[in-house]
């Protein structure tokens, strides 16, 4: 069944499922499938949905064409804790930069009396310093001490420590010591994996750009013994007449594009949000595609929910992000993250109260009703107790067992005096404040009205709380995509391969030397070229994004404005710093544009550096017959009483049908409740548009 590589696909590796969509080049035809997650060999889940995939397509291994991958192996990582075996190497007088930290207190002092800092994610016995010191324009004020090099160097060896990070004082504007210690690890440390900040981060604030460095060189060995593991199987996988084939691999990256694995073992930090950007991308594109440009992406997994806010088709972007307990400072895609999946375990706190989650049952053991060894309930327990979800998942890949789940709910439910129906209803509210309040996170909490934005829910436990959200936060509607637990996996065909540049370069801007900016635009544009043109792009095929980081002098804080593309002249820059006026005013309703006394200053310089990537079309569908054609079964559903509610079939509707709650719209990978009060609408792309039409009952 041997054919010519023409298929694309992108694969997105959850904590319980493996998503996998295909796109036919040639043909335009795209298939989509879901497989189990395998945690201890993810390898075999990613060939196994390869393998499903190119099955509903009728081909083989040798007709993959590329391969876009998002992965959540850094950032699980750190989300666990896992961080041991690291060094830090920094300049003398600067051993405690870790402790010292930030004097911020997350979220005030308002539900705690104390508060402790985050472990640290090197211990103080662990960190050694090197004599020499830079000035901040990056003169040399005091040698590098090679002698201190070495013994930090043996230091590490002897322990037996093979990860390091180096983060010199004010190397961002000359990386000419952190090269030397590279130099010196890789004469007296050999097997040791090394980060320096000037090439993770060449940015200003010491204990950012360090955690940023640290974080990078702790993933570092996990990810590539991953990369190279998945590319081995995969040229594997795709032999022809010829033997393996190395066929494109690309790995998703946080900043909203994707990078080759060769390219990507050497900025690991940049994968941390793999999956989720991934996600929020994709539901971008549906949602501008059905004529929505302001909306709020919840996709709901296994494990968690992710949320993202989308304006002008764009989702938003951050330098001011976290993982785990770390900051850092890599541009990313802004998600809020909140535990409440598919396998949130719900429980009861000491204090006698229904809590859910952050615990996850994932995909081994799973929830009570997997039956492979689960013995606490959770949100899909819930779910399926209520009559929401079928008995089974994956079209009948994985059968439910709805008793073993009611056992669960009636065991927790004796110790809150609940019944089995007050305890899954209880479970799935909490859960439902709990998205709810990480969309308002990322709204109502950054100056925006969550009332103004459409919602589009995905991920194979996205669209169940989809009504009941609509009803919590007062949005204008949701969109349900088809396929919504494929939404990442489609998003990973929608990117450009890029990559981020970023230099320090403080100046005020009336004191500006044009020059000097230009020199180091053009700088990291040619660090950009590069990287573009190792990843197999023409010239005339890239394309560069200029943005800088400004504030008024003074200030703490940075605001991101564009800079103009072609020549940097004065009137480039001024440009910039009046749309710098603007975006102040919008961000924080004032500005000071007409005070000769507050100065703008420059920042931070950056330049992104893009290749375009041809993505899959979305076409229209048929007309429908009205929806009693797609209807398949009646079952009881629980909302605020039980009800006979109709079953639908998804792949049944057509462009304008309307179904009417309560009812349940069913497919391959996830399900829709529809309650009382709701009605949704197919559109001309198949995407179901979710609306209150009458008061109805707003609980669950």
């Amino acid at each position: 069944m041997s054919s010519p590589a023409q298929v694309r696909i992108g694969i997105d590796t959850g904590g319980t499922f493996t998503d996998v969509v295909a796109m036919d080049e040639q043909t335009g035809a795209v298939a989509t499938t879901k497989t189990p997650s395998t945690p201890d060999d993810p390898a075999e889940g990613f060939l196994t949905g390869i393998d499903k995939v190119l099955g509903a397509l009728g081909l083989d291994g040798t007709a993959v064409s590329a391969v876009s991958h998002g992965t959540t192996v850094a950032t699980n990582k750190l989300l666990e804790g896992k961080v041991e075996n690291l060094g830090f190497i920094t300049t003398e007088g600067y051993g405690h930069i870790l402790e010292i930290a930030r004097q911020s207190v997350p979220d005030g002092y308002g539900n705690s009396y104390f508060w402790v800092k985050p472990d640290r994610i090197v211990p103080a016995d662990r960190v050694r310093t090197v004599r020499g010191r830079l000035n901040v324009d990056g003169e040399q004020i005091r040698p590098f001490n090679e002698e201190d090099a070495v013994a930090a160097a043996r230091f590490f060896k002897d322990l037996g420590i093979n990860t390091v990070g180096v983060c010199f004082l004010h190397s961002y504007a000359n990386p000419e010591h952190e090269l030397r210690m590279r130099d010196v690890l890789a004469r007296e440390h050999p097997d040791a994996v090394v980060s320096i900040s000037a090439e993770v981060l060449r940015e200003y604030r010491e204990y950012e750009r360090s955690i940023t460095t640290l974080v990078d060189a702790a993933v570092k060995p996990n990810i590539r013994r991953y990369v190279d593991n998945i590319a081995r199987r995969l040229a594997q996988f795709t032999t022809d007449e010829h033997g393996p084939r190395s066929v494109p691999f690309y790995v998703m990256k946080s900043n909203g594009g994707v990078l080759s694995a060769s390219e990507v073992v050497h900025q690991p930090i940049t994968t941390v949000l793999s999956g989720p950007a991934a996600g929020a991308l994709g539901a971008a594109v549906i949602a501008s595609q059905a004529g929505y440009d302001a909306v709020l992406t919840c996709d709901g997994g296994g494990t968690s929910t992710d949320v993202t806010v989308v304006i002008d088709s764009q989702p938003a972007l951050t330098t001011e992000g976290t993982i785990g307990a770390y900051p850092s400072k890599i541009p990313m895609i802004d998600v809020v993250t909140v535990g409440a999946g598919g396998g949130s375990i719900a429980w009861v706190s000491p204090e006698g109260t229904l809590k859910v989650g952050p615990q996850s049952a994932g995909a081994a053991p799973g929830p009570m009703c997997y039956r492979a060894g689960g013995l606490e309930p959770t949100i899909t327990d819930a779910h399926l107790s209520l009559g929401r979800i079928p008995p089974h998942l994956l079209g009948g890949e994985i059968p439910l067992d709805r008793g073993l789940s009611r056992d669960g709910l009636s065991e927790l439910g004796g110790r809150l005096g609940l019944t089995v129906e007050e305890t899954a209803a209880g479970i799935l509210e909490v859960s439902a404040w709990n998205q709810a309040n990480a969309l308002r996170q990322i709204t109502v909490k950054r100056g925006l009205d969550v009332r103004d934005f459409m919602m589009v829910t995905f991920g194979g436990s996205g669209s169940l709380l989809a009504c009941r959200l609509i009803d919590i936060l007062g949005l204008a509607g949701a969109l349900v995509p088809p396929n919504p637990g494929n939404v990442s996996a489609y998003g990973l065909l929608t990117v450009d391969v890029r990559n981020d540049y970023v230099r320090t370069h403080v100046s005020r801007h009336d004191r500006i030397e044009v020059a000097q900016i230009g020199a180091v635009f053009d700088d990291l544009q040619a660090e950009a070229a590069g990287a573009l043109e190792r990843e197999g792009f023409d010239e005339a095929d890239r394309k560069f994004l200029r943005t800088a980081d400004l504030r008024y002098y003074g200030q703490a804080f940075e605001v991101r404005v564009a800079v103009a593309d072609g020549h940097i002249g004065q009137q480039t820059l001024d440009r910039a710093a009046a749309d710098f006026h603007e975006a102040h005013r919008e961000l924080y309703s004032y500005d000071f544009r007409h005070d000769p006394t507050q100065h703008v200053e420059w920042v931070n310089l950056r330049v992104s550096g893009v290749g375009p990537i041809r993505s899959p079309q979305i076409d229209k569908i048929v007309e429908g017959r009205g929806a009693e054609a797609a209807r398949s079964d009646t079952r009881q559903v629980y909302y605020d009483k039980w009800y006979d509610a109709p079953i639908y079939q998804r792949t049944r509707l057509g462009a304008g049908d309307v179904l009417d709650g309560p009812a349940v719209v069913e497919e391959f990978g996830a399900t829709l409740p529809l309650h009382p009060g709701f009605t949704a609408t197919v559109d001309d792309y198949g995407n179901l548009i979710i609306h209150r039409t009458s008061e109805g009952n707003d609980t669950l």
